[in-house]
């Protein structure tokens, strides 16, 4: 079945908390969404490449996040584990329109 890329209102680009993350389901897969200190916002997936941890739920610093279980630091930008860690999660485009957060995902 092929797969086709939809673009998913995730919420009011005011009302996401900064610095904090926030889970979105969409389809089958769970999202992190994160407001930056710098504005930006980006979307990866909600699971950390060492245990699983939720990464929705970890420490933000600068464009990196601390996963909760084990402290793994995880680029927001490309999804990448700090050395000497290692692993990938994937990422997500996201689109800002009239205010809203939209993100890009294959469905």
């Amino acid at each position: 079945m092929e797969k086709t890329l939809s673009r998913v209102l995730i919420g009011n680009y005011s009302e996401l908390p900064e610095r904090l993350g926030k889970t979105v389901i969409i389809a089958d897969k769970e999202i992190a969404v994160f407001k930056l200190a710098s504005g930006k916002i980006r979307a990866i997936e909600n699971r950390c490449p060492h245990k699983g941890g939720v990464l929705a739920e970890g420490m933000i610093s600068g464009e990196h996040v601390f996963c909760p279980m084990h402290n793994w630091k995880i680029s927001v930008n490309d999804g990448q584990a700090q050395a000497p860690d290692e692993g990938c999660v994937d990422t997500y485009d996201v689109e800002i329109k009239n205010g809203f957060v939209y993100v890009l995902v294959n469905v």
